[in-house]
């Protein structure tokens, strides 16, 4: 037996034993096992694919696999056979992150190959190349070798994301320089297999982190974007109060040219929970991304029922008048059971509008030139509580699931101070909340336990006006 069918007879075989209080109802999760990284995620044949980083044997981090699932709509999703196992000697510990391409009616999926050099977990000595698989169907991959190796000095070299544009194939990785600085590397390919350098396309410069990770480059309306998940970076106020940051640096390129930026990196996301998003052109043209939906060295309770890790929401990125949006997709509207609906109202303390909520859409619009309160906002049993603060203009989103080692809160300031829209999905164990049409999002982990998960709205030192509330059960969209 080999290492794929072995990986994948353990997934098997722990499948059956996973537990699901906490397993989604609509979010992208693996069978059982380890999640984190989406990869390769990709528009082949009539369906859209996403494989991600996976280790069939564990609910730890292990040597990486690429688990692999289907979807006809980036909504209702099918898991397929795990498509990559390390089993070469260049990715001997780990098929690391990276993309997929059609190539000539081929799926090809370009990914990074891992070794310890020395001890294993130890940083400072490893090997990582780039490396290429394709397949016919979309299912079984066929391993083509190694197709391009780092640069003299440097040891951290992962996760690259290929396109075509301009005749040209186009390759950026993520890096760390022998100053321990993060960057960005360029390469132009003649084909999958033939790469040359092309520039570093953007770097760290002091306090933007060590090592740039997951990186992603497109345009979008006027500008460019480099997508990038810096590790290294120190909280300040608000903002980077993740270990790790995942975000959008905006600015101009054109094939043969430097990336020039004009504006600098900028989270996409202020919940607890996002890190390595990656995009993918749907099928109508349109940009859309995931990421994972889970944060390193913080509490992870669903390994305790046999998984761990799950995507975001699919999301489109669109330009409006200079400012990048972020909307859940138009396809999740198919999920949408029988509705309720809410007149306008006066919130005065605390409302009731479900006993008990697992897989929910909650639309809601606050009049803030009819507030008195000091904050209001929405709660989900005792353990979550998203709050707006009136004089600050700040939407905070709190957890306190102490038992679990979540007490902590995330914060985001809001501009528009005259109205404000929610646009809330809450599942079994995590809430994204879209913010005044995509301007800003929050997504977070939630664990409430059974019996505690009422959905209320609350109100504090005042009332406020509720100009529209609408809430939707949500079917399920995961086999």
């Amino acid at each position: 037996m080999n290492t794929l069918e072995q990986g994948q007879q353990a997934l098997d075989a722990r499948y059956p034993l996973r537990r699901n209080q906490y397993y989604p109802q609509f979010h992208l999760a693996p069978r059982a096992g380890w999640m984190n990284d989406p990869n390769g995620l990709v528009y082949f044949n009539g369906r859209y694919h996403a494989f991600y980083q996976h280790h069939p044997f564990s609910v730890e981090w292990g040597p990486m696999h690429w688990g692999h699932a289907t979807s006809d709509d980036m909504v209702q999703w099918h898991h397929q056979p795990i498509a990559l196992a390390p089993d070469s000697e260049a990715d001997r510990d780990g098929c690391f992150s990276g993309s997929a391409v059609v190539d000539n009616g081929q799926l090809a999926l370009i990914y990074t190959g891992h070794r310890w050099l020395g001890e294993v977990g130890d940083d400072s000595q490893i090997c990582e190349v780039q490396c290429l698989a394709t397949s016919q169907d979309g299912i079984t991959f066929t391993k083509q070798g190694v197709i391009l190796q780092p640069p003299a000095g440097i040891m951290h070299f992962r996760d690259p994301k290929v396109w075509h544009e301009a005749g040209s194939w186009w390759m950026v990785i993520g890096a760390r320089d022998t100053q321990q600085r993060g960057q960005v590397l360029l390469y132009r390919g003649d084909s999958l297999t033939a790469w040359t350098f092309d520039r570093v396309l953007a770097q760290a410069d002091a306090g933007e982190g060590y090592m740039w990770e997951c990186p992603d480059f497109f345009a979008l309306g006027r500008h460019h974007y480099l997508l990038c998940s810096p590790q290294g970076i120190a909280a300040q106020g608000d903002r980077f109060m993740n270990l790790f940051q995942s975000g959008i640096i905006t600015g101009h390129w054109s094939a043969g040219g430097d990336f020039t930026d004009q504006q600098a990196f900028k989270e996409l996301d202020h919940g607890h929970d996002f890190y390595a998003p990656q995009s993918v052109v749907a099928a109508d043209g349109r940009r859309i991304i995931m990421a994972w939906m889970d944060m390193w060295e913080s509490p992870m309770p669903t390994k305790a029922e046999g998984w761990c890790g799950c995507f975001t929401l699919p999301r489109e990125l669109t330009e409006e008048k200079g400012l990048l949006r972020q909307r859940p997709i138009r396809e999740l509207q198919n999920l949408r059971g029988e509705g309720s609906y809410w007149p306008p109202q006066l919130l005065i303390e605390e409302k009731l509008l479900q006993e008990s909520v697992e897989a929910a859409e909650v639309s809601l619009h606050w009049d803030l030139q009819r507030v008195s309160a000091t904050a209001f906002g929405l709660k989900i049993g005792q353990g979550l509580t998203l709050s707006y603060q009136v004089a600050e203009r700040r939407l905070s989103l709190t957890r306190d699931y102490s038992t679990e080692g979540l007490v902590d809160s995330r914060r985001v300031e809001i501009s528009d101070a005259t109205a404000m829209q929610w646009q809330i999905y809450i599942d079994r164990s995590s809430i994204e909340v879209f913010i005044n049409d995509g301007e800003a999002v929050l997504s977070s982990r939630i664990y409430p336990t059974e019996g505690d998960r009422q959905l209320k709205l609350f109100s504090q030192g005042g009332d406020v006006a509720v100009d529209t509330l609408h809430y939707w059960p949500l079917r399920s969209a995961i086999e």
